[in-house]
């Protein structure tokens, strides 16, 4: 028998839910079952050695550094190894002064939420975009308005009609191999991207975890990299990095380049929040980077997921046909299909994953993904974490669950 609770929760938390993902997960103890629904690396791509190395050099050096509080802003030789490793990928003005450390990159959107976003602001996010931030800036009481996204990325002659009507507070952008929906946004539309933002005044931030994982030739530069050929757009970019997706995401590392105004007020919020990012993950990851080992990490991560995104589209072609349309990824974790309902098949994303659960695979259907019209033919796979053996098999009980 149910009880009525005494507590009186904020406000805030009736504008979001938990996540569809999550509750997903719940359903995935059948046992037997295919799974393409994680967002999450490889744990067998982890570089266990490298970071036990590291985690050794740290707790040798200098363990009193490594053990006890840190500055809010960041271990000072991690800030260090990060400049010098977007510096390697075309940002070379950014200093460590320019950037904080934050726990993951999912707290730097968060900390962007706290100083940024008051109820009601207006802010524009892809149409698709990461769901934990439609949810993060959801709880800070944004108005979240959703620009559309083809093959390379948000559309943007409609990006700037959106700006130009709501003059949004800022735009939320996942460029380089984009959660879900795997789209690479083009060198011209990233140079459009920082112009509107000079000409309209509007703050870009450019959340980036995946940009390493290419398969092929690398993505276009960060729009980090490129601000350096439009004037003014550095101090109108706010750029998230993270080391969850090519190195280990429970280290919980990533950080935040930041406009110097905005960047103190973050280190302000992160205070009240955890004081600083674990020292001693901090130290961990700085000694792993100064160790040189990530480029060697990254190929062999490359390699995997590259072939196994490959058996997934050839698998997808093979066995579900004109059922389905795709844009073959060139790089990150995920494929981002639709239902096309030809031959009167399924085209309901929720249909077919619950029809894919009783066939022994889980995806996760796309409405989610949507702040506002969400498209319900629409679904993503993940590759990341099976084996191609693994992704023959899940993709041949997804065609029997149409």
């Amino acid at each position: 028998m149910s009880k009525t609770s005494p507590l009186h929760f904020a406000d805030r938390l009736n504008n979001v839910e938990t996540s569809a993902i999550r509750e997903l997960f719940k359903l995935l103890g059948k046992p037997g079952i295919i799974s393409f629904a994680g967002g999450f690396p490889d744990s067998a791509m982890f570089d266990v050695e490298g970071i036990r190395e590291a985690s050794n050099a740290a707790l040798t050096q200098d363990p009193g550094a490594a053990l006890q509080y840190g500055a809010t802003e960041g271990f000072g030789p991690l800030r260090e190894q990060l400049a010098h490793f977007m510096a390697q990928k075309g940002a070379q003005s950014v200093s460590p002064e320019d950037l904080i450390v934050t726990t993951g990159s999912q707290q730097a959107l968060d900390l962007i939420g706290k100083t940024m976003i008051s109820p009601g602001d207006k802010v524009i996010v892809e149409g698709p975009t990461f769901l934990a931030t439609i949810q993060c800036f959801r709880l800070y009481g944004a108005e979240l308005i959703s620009a559309p996204v083809d093959g390379h990325g948000v559309q943007t002659e409609e990006l700037e009609k959106l700006i130009a009507e709501h003059k949004p507070k800022f735009v939320y952008l996942i460029p380089t191999f984009g959660n879900p929906s795997g789209a690479l946004l083009s060198a011209e539309r990233r140079l459009q991207v920082l112009q509107m933002a000079v000409k309209h005044q509007t703050l870009i931030v450019e959340d980036d975890p995946y940009g390493d994982l290419y398969f092929g030739e690398p993505p276009p530069p960060s729009l980090l990299a490129l601000s350096s050929k439009v004037p003014g757009s550095r101090e109108l970019l706010v750029h998230c990095g993270s080391l969850s997706k090519v190195l280990s995401p429970g280290l919980r590392v990533g950080w935040m380049v930041a406009p110097e105004a905005l960047l103190s007020r973050a280190t302000m919020c992160k205070q009240f929040s955890d004081a600083h990012t674990s020292t001693f993950a901090q130290a961990t990851a700085a000694h792993y980077l100064k160790a040189g080992r990530m480029p060697a990490t990254l190929d062999k991560v490359r390699s995997v997921y590259a072939k196994r995104a490959q058996t997934m589209g050839d698998a997808l072609r093979k066995e579900l046909g004109d059922a389905v349309e795709f844009v073959q990824p060139q790089g990150g974790l995920f494929v981002w299909a639709r239902l096309t309902g030809a031959r009167g098949q399924v085209a309901d994303g929720n249909v077919f994953a619950k029809r894919a659960i009783d066939n022994g695979v889980a995806f996760v259907p796309g409405a989610p993904f949507f702040c506002a019209n969400p498209d319900h033919a629409t679904f993503r796979l993940s590759f990341a974490t099976a084996a191609e053996d693994k992704i023959l098999d899940g993709i041949a009980r997804l065609a029997k669950a149409l």
